[in-house]
């Protein structure tokens, strides 16, 4: 199974869960009595609703018959989406390393059209060496053991490989000047990785802005942040915020717009990809 279409597992079981919200709501049926007829919780229902559980088919197929869902084709075509929504992520072989709050958003990743990210911390994950990768993980899990440490890089340079695939998405990232001058690893890491951004950006998929300390205060007060688009017209725009032991999905149009708004204006009061790509040259130059 290719990366692409693992990934597009987890997007086919948001899709499902909201057809099947949408069903439910327009039959006027609560999330307890659709549980009731699974044999199972109002929780499971809303989780299936979310896209964060897989399905049983005997389950869709229990719930479209409650929701009135009687033609054919409609139910083959749900049925269908539920055993493709099903496909193990070939992340899931990393299970031993990766929280299970992050699998769905690898999977998200590799799925998107569109990844766009701010970061003041360190370089973003799509963008580190594996050295600088090494030096992140390390500092981040001390006391973690050198093979789960090893795993965790190299399942982070798994993900870089769809920025650099044929169907790669759209990738735009903001840099606060901070995240390049924060060192992670010696020398010769921090400026290997510089060369790294320098390249990467000349990417066409790529846009990569660093907005300077010379700019002041900036839209990204609040903190790191991904957003996600994807090819399938129904699935909405997210918002992946990342906490240290779980992470938030806004999907909501009003909150996903004030993250629109953000990364618009960091992407306006930074430089230009030519002027940022001379400021990482210029920082290559002092390290």
């Amino acid at each position: 199974m290719s990366a692409g279409e693992s990934s597009g597992s987890v997007v086919r079981r948001i899709l499902l869960g909201s057809q099947l919200r949408r069903l439910r709501e327009s039959r006027g049926v609560t999330r307890e009595a659709a549980g009731y007829s699974i044999r199972a919780s109002e929780s499971k229902i809303s989780r299936m609703e979310l896209g964060r559980v897989s399905f049983k088919a005997r389950d869709v197929e229990d719930l479209l018959t409650l929701y009135g869902v009687t033609d054919e084709a409609e139910r083959d075509s749900l049925l269908g989406l539920a055993r493709e929504a099903n496909m193990a992520g070939w992340w899931h072989s990393y299970g031993d390393v990766l929280p299970g709050w992050f699998q769905t958003y690898v999977g998200l990743e590799g799925a998107a059209s569109l990844i766009r990210i701010f970061e003041v911390q360190f370089v973003h994950g799509l963008l580190q060496t594996e050295a600088y990768a090494h030096a992140v993980v390390s500092r981040g899990m001390r006391g973690a053991s050198p093979a789960e440490i090893d795993r965790r890089v190299a399942l982070r340079l798994e993900r870089q490989k769809a920025l650099v695939s044929e169907r790669a998405p759209t990738f735009h990232a903001v840099l606060d000047e901070a995240a390049l001058r924060r060192p992670y690893g010696e020398r010769e890491v921090m400026r290997a990785q510089l060369r790294h951004l320098i390249d990467m950006s000349e990417r066409p998929n790529i846009t990569l802005q660093v907005i300077p300390f010379s700019h002041g205060g900036h839209a990204g007060e609040s903190g790191s942040f991904t957003m996600l688009r994807f090819p399938e017209s129904d699935l909405s725009d997210i918002v992946y915020l990342e906490q240290l032991t779980s992470a938030l999905y806004l999907d909501k149009p009003e909150e996903v717009a004030q993250y629109e708004k953000a990364m618009a204006t960091l992407a306006q009061d930074s430089p230009g990809t030519d002027e940022s790509r001379d400021l990482l040259r210029g920082l290559l130059q002092l390290m």
